[in-house]
């Protein structure tokens, strides 16, 4: 810390709840729209169109969410350089809870028209705008409240609410699907899982609430030392930081939607694999990546952010083809080394992140600069990748055009990390601190 002093192990431990519950809140959010958009959206919001239509214009209401997390970085990050991470998270909580739960109580077309699948746009554009912002939050409220040496150990608690609600979501929908006939989940049990997302919302205003504000902000403030205009600081200050940051993480999303939209449909309409078998897969390689992403963020403490990105980022792009080689084999067991190596590669290129992008930027700046970096490369990235892959897959006959796609933009991604420059710990101590 700027002052000497040693950090609350009890503030410590809220810091990295609400860190954490934050980003599950966010990307369980996301996975339940997906599955609802996939099983259910075009017969309740797009019903005048045929099936097949009706599922594309669901699944386009998706991209919406991506082409608004740039605007929603820029929002978020300038006022949390001007008016603090914790205001800010606590903000984008708010918003996120409102949209889903908004999405659970939506009527349908059959009731009110035209008007419903306008208002699903709109819930989904303020999802959108509130994930824009709030991964730069969550990974600030760990990082600037970490002690020397362990803002690796506290930064994962941003990156593990991917695969946390990616297993959550999963649970929840099983759940809701095995316990309800098909009758009831279309009447009304699709509903459920949007609807519980307020008991998170509420677990997290509530954690959130109890936390300090991080002593990076704090300082700056007693100072008055905030930019005035923190967007244009960092295009000013931080160009290549700003261009090879966001660079960086394209693969890491491109390639973690591949697994997270993209094989599951794939498997089971394509190589007719059992939904149950493909679901237990996708499981067990989620629980890899939380397992690899808390491994790769403490190994980064010790090694440096930039060498294990640059491991994680070798892996992806070698593993790339031998990855759908063994998933075309419809073997159980091959299936689940697929995802666990692939998934090694995703927590070594994910763990190190929030602490990485902190140290790019300087404290005056450090919202926008992390939160436009990587609502970049998640709308470059994630935002087309499961649409290309289909693309890729029925015009060419083959997976290995994914496979070419995955290693392309892996490569763009390593030439990225191996452009970046690591600050040294006297730098990075200046960025953090906020001292000039």
């Amino acid at each position: 810390m700027r002052d000497g002093t040693e950090p609350d192990p009890g503030q410590l431990r809220r810091v990295a709840v609400a860190s954490a519950i934050g980003t599950t809140i966010e990307w369980y959010d996301y996975f339940i729209y997906s599955t609802a958009a996939a099983l259910i959206f075009a017969s309740q919001f797009f019903s005048t169109l045929s099936p097949a239509s009706g599922t594309l214009a669901a699944f386009a209401t998706l991209g919406v969410g991506f082409l608004a997390r740039p605007v929603g970085g820029i929002v978020w990050g300038h006022f949390g350089d001007r008016l603090g991470r914790k205001a800010m998270l606590i903000a984008s909580l708010l918003l996120m809870g409102v949209a889903t739960v908004g999405v659970g109580l939506l009527p349908t077309f059959e009731q009110i028209g035209v008007f419903a699948p306008v208002l699903l746009l709109v819930l989904r554009l303020l999802q959108g705008l509130s994930a824009g912002g709030e991964w730069g939050g969550a990974a600030l409220l760990a990082v600037e409240h970490a002690p020397p040496g362990r803002r690796g150990r506290y930064g994962l608690y941003s990156q593990v609410g991917v695969p946390a609600g990616l297993i959550l979501a999963q649970l929840v929908f099983v759940l809701v699907t095995a316990g309800l006939t098909e009758e009831q989940f279309r009447s009304w049990g699709w509903r459920l899982p949007f609807l519980l997302s307020i008991v998170l919302v509420g677990v997290g205003l509530f954690v959130r609430l109890r936390v300090a504000e991080t002593p990076v902000f704090r300082t700056l403030a007693a100072e008055q030392a905030q930019s005035r205009q923190p967007l244009m600081d960092v295009f000013r200050h931080r160009p290549r930081e700003l261009l090879l940051a966001s660079g960086s993480f394209v693969a890491n999303t491109t390639i973690g939607y591949v697994f997270l939209a993209y094989l599951l449909s794939y498997g089971t309409s394509v190589l007719k694999v059992g939904r149950n078998l493909m679901l237990v897969v996708v499981i067990i390689g989620s629980l890899t990546w939380l397992v690899s992403i808390v491994a790769a963020a403490i190994w980064s403490d010790r090694a440096g952010r930039r060498p294990v990105y640059l491991a994680g980022s070798v892996l992806l792009v070698l593993w790339a083809v031998p990855f759908f080689l063994l998933v075309d084999t419809r073997s159980p067991a091959l299936l689940i080394v697929a995802v666990v190596v692939l998934n090694i590669g995703l927590g070594a290129t994910y763990g190190p992140q929030s602490a990485l992008f902190a140290e790019l930027f300087e404290a005056r700046y450090r919202y926008s600069g992390v939160s436009f970096s990587y609502a970049i490369g998640a709308l470059l990235g994630g935002g087309f990748a499961p649409l290309i892959a289909t693309a890729l897959q029925s015009s060419t006959g083959s997976s290995l055009s994914v496979s070419a796609y995955m290693a392309a933009v892996g490569l763009l991604s390593l030439v990225a990390v191996i452009a970046l420059r690591e600050p040294s710990p006297a730098e990075v101590v200046g960025r953090l601190t906020g001292a000039d």
